[in-house]
């Protein structure tokens, strides 16, 4: 018997890969289990009735982001070859598990084995299953469906939170916010990813973006896009300047990304706001990330990715600042915004960036690579935010370095230049315009 997904694609009058993209819309929603956003509203109920210290829950989630380092690169190549099916449909199912199972820990240990497998599958094989998806069924309408793809994993960052702050109220437990979010997981996103995913749209007898084939009456007069797209192999990619840029810059700004979202609702707490204010500004900039993301993915190419990147880093730093002089819930709920301006453009444009500048022939293993520098930038963004803060007694050194790492990224960005073609294939990159 075929596949649903071979039989649906030859049914359907429209072109698969739309379903495709509903399916890892699903699971870009069910990925927010772990988001650091989710954990920083267990933050301080956790910390109260376990006696744990900030420094140490922080830690979870870069030890989670170090073990996705270590397996990213070699995930990366199995995407190219297996596609996203598999991993997706594992990283689903084993994350709902454990935050479900979060609910019954009463060792720190339990918590770090628990979380950390979770928070290892957010940050690695969701993040290169959903983008080796989306790369795999589009070129010409990658920046739209990458946006598409950032909205949906924005509302999921926006509900999670939500979902777990309402469960632990009905409850009167925090236990019961973890067995919302896993089952939430499991509902959202296991069975839509093993019953519809498929590799390519080459698999199903379709080319990307539902392209008319080679040849074909109905094709397009300006010639197969696909076929103008560069095709870098690892090897090639990492000789390139352009590559280490895009590093460098992940490197810097990522930190801040995961600094931030974690730590923003104890920080608010701390500066005067009750809990559900608090709840309610972090879904606030999880809003504005999923809007912005949306909005920015067709404007990469024709501003250029060096410039919507730079443009990127200023909102981080902008934001990082205002979050540092919050006094009231107006201040909290403009620096959020700000905050959430720049992780909406960090989270739907790097994908673009890298899809763009080498293709899509090696994209999961240059992807691997990449992914590995970005979360251990997510690794060190909690554990400083939480040290710097149990040292200090508050968050404003970590938000001033937040600062002064986005300043610094959107400094890298300035410097990315188009690579050269890759020898033996054609190239078009989307660096600079």
């Amino acid at each position: 018997m075929k596949p649903l997904a071979e039989q649906l694609a030859g049914r359907l009058p429209f072109f698969y890969g739309w379903v495709v993209l509903g399916v890892v819309c699903c699971v870009s929603f069910a990925r927010q289990g772990p988001a650091v956003a989710t954990l920083s509203i267990f933050v301080d109920p956790m910390t109260r009735e376990l006696g744990w210290s900030r420094t140490a829950i922080s830690a979870a989630v870069s030890v989670g982001g170090l073990l996705a380092a270590v397996v990213s690169p070699a995930l990366g190549p199995l995407v190219d070859r297996h596609g996203a099916r598999s991993l997706l449909g594992w990283a689903v199912a084993i994350t709902g598990l454990c935050c479900i199972a979060l609910a019954g820990i009463e060792t720190l240990t339990a918590f770090y084995v628990l979380f950390c497998i979770a928070r290892m599958n957010f940050a690695g094989p969701f993040d290169l299953g959903i983008y080796g998806a989306i790369n795999n069924w589009f070129v010409r309408r990658r920046p739209i469906a990458t946006s598409i793809s950032t909205l949906w994993l924005m509302v999921g960052l926006t509900a999670m939170p939500l979902i777990a702050h309402s469960a632990m109220y009905l409850g009167g437990d925090w236990r019961w916010g973890w067995i919302a979010v896993g089952s939430t997981v499991l509902t959202v996103g296991f069975l839509p990813t093993v019953l519809l995913l498929a590799r390519r749209p080459e698999d199903l007898g379709q080319r990307p973006d539902g392209d008319a084939a080679e040849g074909d009456a109905t094709s397009t007069a300006d010639g197969d896009d696909d076929a103008r797209q560069p095709a870098y192999s690892r090897a090639e990619a990492m000789r390139e300047p352009a590559f280490w840029l895009l590093l460098l810059f992940t490197f810097l700004a990522y930190p801040v990304q995961a600094g931030v979202s974690l730590h923003q609702a104890p920080h608010l707490v701390e500066r005067g706001l009750d809990p559900t204010t608090a709840a309610f500004v972090v879904s606030t900039f999880s809003a504005t990330s999923g809007l912005i993301g949306f909005l920015v993915g067709p404007l990469v190419r024709p501003f250029g990715i060096r410039t919507v990147l730079v443009a990127v880093g200023a909102f981080l730093a902008a934001g990082s600042w205002l979050m540092s002089t919050v006094e009231g819930p107006a201040a909290a709920y403009l620096a959020s915004a700000l905050l959430g301006c720049g992780i909406g453009g960090l989270l739907t444009v790097p994908p673009i960036a890298w899809a763009d500048t080498f293709g899509r022939r090696s994209f999961g293993a240059i992807r691997g690579v990449a992914l590995s520098v970005q979360v251990t930038g997510q690794a060190v963004g909690p554990v400083l935010s939480g040290a710097l803060r149990d040292w200090t007694g508050s968050y404003l050194v970590s938000l001033q370095v937040f600062m002064a790492l986005a300043i610094c990224a959107a400094a890298c960005a300035l410097f990315l230049r188009s690579p050269r073609p890759p020898v033996g294939g054609p190239g078009r990159s989307g660096a600079r315009r």
